[in-house]
């Protein structure tokens, strides 16, 4: 990985985290792209101490503002004239129904519409970079996802917080798949991973007394890590692309979530809905 260049997203905690060390320790250079920039200084510096590697740097990202996407992917454009790898593991789960800086409810709007767009402003530098690669982080809770097409923003209801997460890690495969179909022959490739059940602050809203006794029964963030360092480094999957993957292997993704008419209405869905936010 050295002389690659690579960005990890939500990569101040857990298994963002682990995955920019890995990638550090490999020898590449890393943009870790988080909201929290002064938490991100801090693991920045944890990284850069354990793997002796000072090619690591914080951007300021959040994908909860169609704004900051852009202002990010503009800035990187200015400072690097590659990227190899874009892990897009940031990601939320909340327990009571918020919106995003432009509107979106804020599951949907973080961990696909965000994640969509800053994929889409980058493209033309992953092209150009070809070999390049795109891991977005999924969950195997996709499989209990189902698309509320006429209520994809749980506007209407009661907000379910899991059923909100479930439809987002179903949007992100959906996603994954589409962008994979655009970008056949281009030497970009795309897949999901499910990283494993892991010990990460993603139910920080949750009763505390809840989650540690949970965190018992998890992956470490090193151990969820290594799907997404497996699918973004390893030469055995180098032109793999449009797959889902569990444990460094890939598996087969739900129905829903391979169904080509399902992901081109999401795909057409969210650029209208990315435009009508950018024009409001």
């Amino acid at each position: 990985m050295k002389g690659k260049v690579c960005i990890v997203t939500g990569s101040n905690t857990g298994i963002g985290k682990e995955t920019a060390r890995g990638l550090a320790a490999k020898g590449a250079t890393v943009v870790m792209a988080c909201r929290d920039v002064a938490k991100a200084e801090t693991a920045r510096a944890d990284i850069a101490t354990t793997t002796g590697n000072d090619a690591v740097t914080v951007m300021p990202l959040d994908l909860g503002s169609l704004a900051s996407v852009r202002a990010f992917a503009a800035a990187f454009r200015e400072k690097h004239t590659r990227l190899d790898v874009l892990v897009n593991n940031a990601g939320v789960w909340t327990t009571s129904r918020s919106t995003t800086k432009d509107g979106f409810e804020t599951t949907f709007g973080v961990n696909h519409v965000g994640t969509s767009l800053l994929t889409q402003e980058l493209l033309p530098l992953l092209k150009a970079s070809a070999p390049s690669r795109v891991v977005v982080l999924s969950s195997k809770l996709h499989f209990q996802g189902r698309m509320q097409w006429d209520d994809l923003q749980s506007e209407r209801g009661g907000f379910s917080g899991p059923r909100a997460y479930n439809q987002s890690k179903l949007a992100n495969v959906l996603f994954a798949n589409a962008l994979a179909r655009r970008l056949e022959g281009t030497g970009v490739v795309v897949n999901s991973v499910h990283p494993g059940v892991v010990a990460t602050e993603l139910a920080r809203d949750y009763p505390k007394f809840l989650v540690k006794i949970f965190h018992l029964f998890l992956l470490t963030p090193a151990q969820g890590a290594a799907c997404s360092l497996f699918v973004a480094t390893d030469p055995s999957v180098e032109k793999v692309t449009g797959k889902y993957f569990e444990k460094s292997r890939e598996v087969t993704a739900a129905a829903t979530a391979r169904d080509v008419d399902a992901q081109e209405k999401l795909w057409k869905l969210t650029e209208s809905l990315v435009a009508g936010a950018t024009k409001s």
